[in-house]
This record gives C-alpha cells, sequence and structure tokens, in this order.
C-alpha cells in the first residue's frame, strides 16, 4: 500500500498547530478584530472628521487633530502599562496592576480577565473566569480602541481654545488616573464588577466619564474667546454628517463586540442600538421642530449620539420594545436638559462646555444605566452578566435593587472623575497653560498649527487680518442659529 502524501496544508492554517490552537474560535476572533476595527474608524476618521467639521473653520484642523493625536497617544500608553490596569490582576478593588503587554507570551495565549471569576457570599465559584476563544493580542486591542475614544469623547468639551501641549499631557494622565479606574472596576473585575453593576459596553466607562471629565476639564481650561462663543457655526454640515455616520455605523462594534463572542447576545445588541438610536434622533428633531420650528441637522446628529449612548450600558440586555423608550427618553430628557436648563442655569452657563458633552454623554450615560437597570431582562442577562439572576426593575423581585446599584455605580464614576480630573488639570497648568494665548485664540488653527483646513486665500499665503478681516463676520455669512442648530 502507497504511503499518504504529507499534508499540503501549511501549518499556519491546520487545526491544532501553534498558529491555530485548538481553543481559538475562528469565528469569534474575526468579530472580535471587525468590533475593534469598527470602533476604531469611530475615532479615525469618525471624530477626526466630525470635529473637524462641527466647528467654526479657524479651529478645523486644530479641533480634528487633538482627536488624531489622542488615538495615537492611548495606543502606546495602552499596550505599556494601561492594559493591565484595567484588565490585568488586581492592585486595589478599583484599580489593576501596571504592567507591559507587549510580550509574545502574553500575547498569544488564550485570552482571559484573571479578576473576573465570580463568587457566591460562602467563597463557592458562582461563573468562571471570562476566557474568551481568541488571543489576548485581539484583546488588547478591543480594550485600547475603547480607550481611545473615551478621551477623544473627552475633547470635544474643550475645543477651541485648550493648549495643544497642555493636551499633550493631558491624554497619558487622564488615561492612566480616570479611565483605568473605572474600567477594572466595572469590567476588569473589580468591585462594582463583582457587585452587579451593569455596564454593558460602555454607559458609564466611556460615556459618564468622558462627559463629568470633559465638563471638568472646560472649567478649568477656561471658556472660548468671546466672539467664538457668540457665533460658532459648523463649518461644513455635510462632512459633519459623514462623520456622525461613521459614528453611527462603527457602534455596532461598540456595542456587537461586548459579549466578546459572535453569539446571540451580539446579535441582540446591535439591534436594539440602531432602534434607539433612530428612536432617539426622531424625537430629537421632533421636538426641534415643535419648539424652534425647523428640523436642524445637528440637532439630528446630537439626537442620534444620545440614543447611541443611552442604549450602550444595556445593549444586549434589554428587550427591542424596551429599546424604544430608552430611544424616547434618550431624545428628550438630554434635548431638555441641554436646550432648556443648560440656558437657565447660571453655572452651566459660566462652564463653556463647547459640543455639549455633558448633555449627549454624561446625561445620555447615566439615563441609560438607570434604565438599564430598570429593564435589564433576566434571559438577557444570564447570557452575559457574571453575576446570576440579575434582572431590571420591571421584572419584580430583586429588580428593584439594581436601580439602586445602577445610581452608586453612577456615582463613583462621577465623584472620581470630578477630583482626578481637577487635580490632573491643577498640575498640568503649573507647568503649562491650559488656555492657548489670546492671540491664538484671535486667529485660530493659524497661529497654533501654521496650517489651515480651506486654502480660501492666495497660494501659499497665510491668514491676515489686517488684509483679509474677520471672516466671521462678513455680512455673506449666515445669521446667528438658533434653537438646535446653536452648539452649546
Amino acid at each position: 500500500m502507497a504511503a499518504l502524501p504529507p499534508n499540503p496544508v501549511p501549518v499556519a492554517y491546520q487545526g491544532g498547530s501553534a498558529a491555530v490552537p485548538v481553543w481559538l474560535n475562528k469565528g469569534d476572533n474575526s468579530w472580535q478584530m471587525i468590533s475593534a476595527t469598527l470602533v476604531g474608524l469611530q475615532s479615525v476618521p469618525g471624530l477626526v472628521i466630525l470635529y473637524g467639521s462641527i466647528v467654526k473653520k479657524k479651529w478645523a484642523v486644530n479641533s480634528a487633530f487633538m482627536a488624531f493625536y489622542a488615538f495615537a497617544a492611548v495606543v502606546i500608553c495602552w499596550v505599556v502599562w494601561a492594559y493591565k490596569m484595567s484588565f490585568g490582576d488586581k492592585l486595589l478593588p478599583f484599580w489593576g496592576k501596571a504592567g507591559p503587554a507587549l510580550g509574545q507570551k502574553f500575547l498569544i495565549k488564550q485570552a482571559a480577565l484573571p479578576e473576573s471569576t465570580q463568587f457566591y457570599d460562602n467563597g463557592e465559584e458562582e461563573t468562571a473566569m471570562a476566557t474568551p476563544f481568541y488571543p489576548m493580542a485581539t484583546m488588547v486591542w478591543f480594550q485600547c480602541v475603547f480607550a481611545a475614544i473615551t478621551i477623544i469623547l473627552l475633547a470635544g468639551s474643550v475645543l477651541g481654545r485648550m493648549n495643544f501641549k497642555a493636551w499633550m499631557a493631558f491624554v497619558p494622565l487622564w488615561l492612566t488616573f480616570s479611565y483605568t479606574v473605572g474600567a477594572f472596576s466595572l469590567w476588569g473585575g473589580g468591585f462594582l464588577f463583582h457587585w452587579g453593576v451593569m455596564d454593558y459596553s460602555g454607559g458609564y466607562v466611556i460615556h459618564l466619564s468622558s462627559g463629568i471629565a470633559g465638563l471638568t476639564t472646560a472649567f478649568w481650561v477656561g471658556p472660548r474667546s468671546t466672539k467664538d462663543r457668540e457665533r460658532f457655526p459648523p463649518n461644513n454640515v455635510l462632512l459633519m454628517l459623514a462623520g456622525a455616520g461613521l459614528l453611527w455605523m462603527g457602534w455596532a462594534g461598540f456595542n456587537g463586540g461586548d459579549p466578546y463572542s459572535a453569539n446571540i447576545d451580539s446579535s441582540m445588541a446591535v439591534l436594539n442600538t440602531n432602534i434607539c438610536a433612530a428612536t432617539s434622533l426622531l424625537v430629537w428633531t421632533w421636538l426641534d421642530v415643535i419648539f424652534f420650528k425647523k428640523p436642524s441637522v445637528i440637532g439630528a446628529v446630537q439626537g442620534m449620539i444620545t440614543g447611541l449612548v443611552c442604549i450602550t450600558p444595556g445593549a444586549g440586555l434589554v428587550q427591542g420594545w424596551a429599546a424604544i423608550i430608552m430611544g424616547i427618553l434618550s431624545g428628550s430628557v438630554p434635548w431638555f436638559t441641554m436646550m432648556i436648563v443648560h440656558k437657565r442655569w447660571t453655572l452651566m452657563q459660566r462652564i463653556d462646555d463647547t459640543l455639549g458633552v455633558f448633555h449627549t454623554h454624561a446625561v445620555a450615560g447615566l439615563l441609560g444605566g438607570v434604565l438599564t437597570g430598570l429593564f435589564a431582562e433576566p434571559q438577557l442577562c444570564a447570557l452575559f452578566l457574571p453575576v446570576t439572576n440579575s434582572k431590571g426593575g420591571v421584572y419584580g423581585g430583586s429588580g428593584g435593587i439594581q436601580i439602586l446599584k445602577q445610581l452608586a455605580g453612577g456615582a463613583f464614576i462621577i465623584g472620581w472623575n470630578l477630583v482626578v480630573t481637577s487635580i490632573i488639570c491643577v498640575v498640568i497648568n503649573l507647568v503649562i497653560p491650559l488656555r492657548m494665548s489670546e492671540e491664538q485664540l484671535l486667529i485660530g488653527d493659524d497661529a497654533v498649527h501654521g496650517e489651515e483646513a480651506y486654502a480660501l486665500w492666495g497660494d501659499g499665503e497665510k491668514y491676515d487680518a489686517t488684509k483679509h478681516g474677520d471672516i466671521s463676520e462678513h455680512s455673506m455669512e449666515p445669521k446667528t442659529s438658533t434653537g438646535a442648530t446653536q452648539v452649546v
């Protein structure tokens, strides 16, 4: 009998080989890397385009560059020390031990969250450690893009006046001392994780923290120039919609990737995400029409964002009808706080939150967290959460306690970010001014970067106020917008 020919399949594709270990699920690994890419695209180019387009022309380059720089800085900080602070071994109940995520032995082994094992009060194991069926390299990258978008969202509060050099220092400090605490506490196996606070995909870790930290940073940096606060028209509404579209579609990876598997829970999360976002967009637009007589494109984008934010903490935990209710509330409650409360509250008027990140992310994120505690469905909870028998308030029994847990978890994130972000800003300001000089505030991009977004003057010619005048005051410019089109 003739000998069998050697296996013609390269070792890279053979099951059970070093390249394809028995624990690897190619479907899960593919979806997780696709999800990470989708979330990455939300930042680069999504928010880069959105920020560069929604601001006044003279701040287009600076605003886009703040997002672009932050993404790169977070990637390096993440793999050198911050990943393990968020998802590694416990140092404190709210913080992991710092360490690099760069070595081959660490990155090619099966992914695991070492502090995620859940125990009953008597010490018996309730839920085993989370060990997804793909390598640590995939997990590190997936969590990295979440960290990056958080601080880029925060940047929306300080566009148009924060010293770029101060921003360069702020990014690694805030990532290290704020983001990692929230991530470990709620996702990495910290005290809120084991207590049973629900945050499916970052309503607290990402949105509540970025909204509160953004408002806090805006307070310490100070306001934009008086002219910019009075008139801040977007320089390219259509391009802004392109950035918003990337943000919306990228949210499939944002929420759909968080079960760490391509399973039925990820499908529920993606569908609920789009249901809530669409509902919220429509409600915000209807409110603009009812109260300001005009449907606003910027208002629609704000409504889209609040819907995406609100569903995030419960995306895979609630039913479709609950996603619609959450969309109705996310399209109306943040609208009310932004369009009514903000304009009548003296304290909020003093703090210049450029894009209203407090309303679109902090208010919507906390709202979503509380509504998750109300609507979380027991069967869906069992598909994902480490604490068995978890459920929302509408399902009776112990569900009412969940709402209190959600409020307590939100309070921790709010308090931590208020204190730590303030300390970071004060320390940086001792070395680098947080706010640009008055000359830079007057001129904008050309003074800060020596670059401008659009070549509206002669070829190679720099802006000169004595020759070109103040373009923002030109009679051909549209008049000051009202209602939802007025960026906060």
